[in-house]
C-alpha cells in the first residue's frame, strides 16, 4: 500500500493552518495569532524526562517570550487528558536546576492522530513512526515560517538559543540587517551589500557615517542592546 507523503513546510512558506484542541482550548493556527510571533515545538511523548526538563524551562521563561510579541505553543501525539496530567505532575512533583511548582500555562495540542505532526514534519521515520522529533517553528507576525530547527528524541534543546534566534530575527526585520555568527543583542549587524558601484566606494572609504566595511561585501554597524529592545519589545 502507497504511503502518503507530505512535503515538509519550508522557511519562507506559509505555515500549515489547522484547528486543534488544546490544554487551553480550541485553537485555529495561526489565524489566532496574527500580529504576534509564534513558537511552535513538539515534543517526543509526555511522561518522559527530557520533555518534562524543556516545559519547565519554556514555562518559565513564557514571559520572556510575550515580552517580545511571541506565543508559545507545544504539541505532542498524546492525547489530552495525558496532556493534563503530566503538566499537573510537573507542578506538583518536578524540581529541576531550581524550578518548582511550575504551571504550564501556554496550549499544547492534542495530536493522536498526527494530523499536524505531518502537516509539519514532526513525524520524521527514521527516528520514530509514533513520536514526533523535537521541531521548532519560528513564525511571524503574517504567518510566515521563518526559522526551522529540528533535534532527535535524545537531545534537549537550548532555550537561550531559540530566545536568541527571535531577537535575531525581529531585529533582522526592523533594522534591514543580518546578524553575523554568535550575535547577541548589543553585538555589531551586517549591513547589506550597497546597492550601487558609487556607494560602495563610499563605505570602503569609510565615507558612510556609521558603517565599518573591511570589504566591499563585509561591513557592519553597530546597534545597542537598548536600540533592539526598544524596538522589538511590545
Amino acid at each position: 500500500m502507497d504511503t502518503e507523503v507530505v512535503p515538509m513546510p519550508r522557511i519562507g512558506d506559509d505555515a500549515p493552518a489547522f484547528e486543534a484542541v488544546t490544554t487551553q482550548g480550541k485553537i485555529n493556527f495561526p489565524a489566532d495569532y496574527k500580529g504576534k510571533w509564534v513558537i511552535l515545538f513538539s515534543h517526543p511523548a509526555d511522561f518522559t524526562p527530557v520533555c518534562t526538563s524543556e516545559f519547565m524551562t519554556f514555562a518559565s521563561m513564557e514571559e520572556e517570550f510575550n515580552a517580545l510579541n511571541c506565543q508559545l505553543v507545544g504539541l505532542s501525539v498524546d492525547g489530552l487528558y495525558s496532556h493534563i496530567a503530566w503538566l499537573r505532575t510537573i507542578k506538583e512533583k518536578i524540581e529541576f536546576k531550581g524550578m518548582k511548582n511550575v504551571e504550564v500555562k501556554f496550549p499544547l495540542i492534542e495530536d493522536i492522530t498526527m494530523e499536524v505532526s505531518k502537516k509539519y514534519g514532526m513525524i520524521q521515520p527514521g527516528e520514530s513512526n509514533t513520536k514526533a522529533v523535537r521541531a521548532v517553528f519560528f513564525i511571524d507576525p503574517i504567518g510566515k515560517i521563518r526559522a526551522i530547527i529540528y533535534y532527535p528524541l535524545s537531545l534537549g534543546r537550548n532555550f537561550e538559543e531559540l530566545k536568541r534566534v527571535l531577537i535575531a530575527l525581529q531585529t533582522a526585520d526592523k533594522f534591514g540587517v543580518a546578524t553575523p555568527a554568535d550575535w547577541q543583542p548589543g553585538d555589531d549587524v551586517i549591513v547589506p551589500p550597497a546597492g550601487s558601484c558609487g556607494t560602495a566606494k563610499d563605505r570602503v572609504e569609510g565615507k558612510e557615517a556609521g558603517i565599518k566595511c573591511y570589504d566591499w561585501f563585509f561591513c557592519t554597524k553597530p546597534i545597542s542592546k537598548d536600540e533592539v529592545f526598544k524596538a522589538i519589545k511590545k
